[in-house]
């Protein structure tokens, strides 16, 4: 009895003497891990992103032509585009884009994967409407001058239906809403496909939980396939705001379809009002303002992902 005693006491004297070893050993080795695997990427997303985002911030706070001497000025660049009536256009033409064509894009994403969840042969459809979204915008744009000029196809078509003086689709009050569309049916196909991989994950034993309990298609909407997919809302959500804020090459190019180069103001989004304003459209390029009216639409997707996130957040149901 005396001899366990003693054994215990001694194992409790060593436990104490032994130095603190901050974890396991496989902690250890995982801190050991963090530095060789983490370091370079973190290096390199320095590099790339913080450091110039922050030379970005540094700029914005001068008037300066991109060479030659910066004059500090503050805030004014910030307060010059706020005044701007073209910037706010701008701005108000990017909410149209996220708010307006991206619902107009969900739903009919949402509405095509209800249609095709069933179909057969449905993965040569998923490829098919994903293949317009592997075209560069830029195609879509030189496109325009074809389809949609006074001599072009629509125009064309519409001749033997007795349209005489069809619209002009690539005037300055027209283009902005006919780039709208075009984002649509550009757009709707990619995230159909992600929404289509969304509902084709539910398990088929919900389906038939609710065709035993006679649950009609609404309610197996409402309760199975909306909650069951509700993340994939959110990701598509989130891809769409950022995607939204840096719409450009499709604007400029389409809009340089009507013959004016640069488009039509009514055209214009907070990236296109930052290119014009560094390095087009006037004698003395701003890089200041250009910069300031970067960093606001970076605040602007920063502050709308969080706003969504927060929005769409929801418990998370496992399946």
């Amino acid at each position: 009895m005396s001899t366990a005693t003693n054994t215990r006491r001694a194992a409790s004297s060593m436990a104490a003497r032994r130095p603190e070893t901050g974890g396991s050993t496989m902690d250890r080795q995982r801190r050991k891990l963090l530095l060789p695997f983490v370091g370079p990427a973190f290096i390199f997303y320095t590099a790339l992103f913080i450091v110039p985002a922050i030379g970005a911030a540094w700029i914005s706070l001068h008037k300066w032509a991109g060479s030659g001497p910066m004059t500090f000025v503050g805030i004014e660049n910030y307060l010059k585009v706020f005044r701007d009536p073209l910037f706010m256009k701008s701005f108000g033409n990017t909410l149209l884009l996220l708010f307006v064509v991206g619902a107009a894009i969900f739903i009919l994403a949402f509405a095509m994967t209800l249609v095709l969840r069933d179909m057969a042969g449905k993965k040569i459809v998923r490829s098919v409407i994903f293949f317009p979204h592997l075209i560069n915008a830029l195609v879509f744009g030189v496109l325009a001058g074809f389809i949609f000029n006074p001599g072009g196809i629509v125009n064309t078509l519409l001749a033997p239906f007795g349209v005489d003086n069809p619209p002009a689709w690539l005037a300055q009050d027209n283009i902005f809403p006919l780039i709208m569309a075009t984002l649509v049916a550009t757009t709707t196909g990619y995230f159909t496909t992600i929404l289509m991989a969304g509902v084709d994950r539910i398990p088929p034993y919900y389906y038939e939980d609710c065709a035993l309990a006679g649950a009609t298609p609404f309610q197996r909407l409402r309760y199975v396939i909306l909650p069951l997919t509700w993340d994939v809302f959110g990701t598509c959500a989130v891809l769409w705001t950022i995607s939204s804020i840096k719409i450009f090459e499709i604007i400029w190019v389409f809009g340089g379809s009507s013959g004016a180069g640069i488009p039509p103001t009514q055209s214009w989004t907070t990236a296109v009002y930052t290119y014009v304003t560094a390095f087009s459209g006037q004698s003395t390029p701003a890089y200041g303002a250009a910069t300031a009216s970067a960093i606001i639409s970076l605040a602007l997707v920063s502050v709308l992902v969080v706003v969504l996130r927060r929005a769409m957040r929801r418990d998370a149901v496992e399946f």
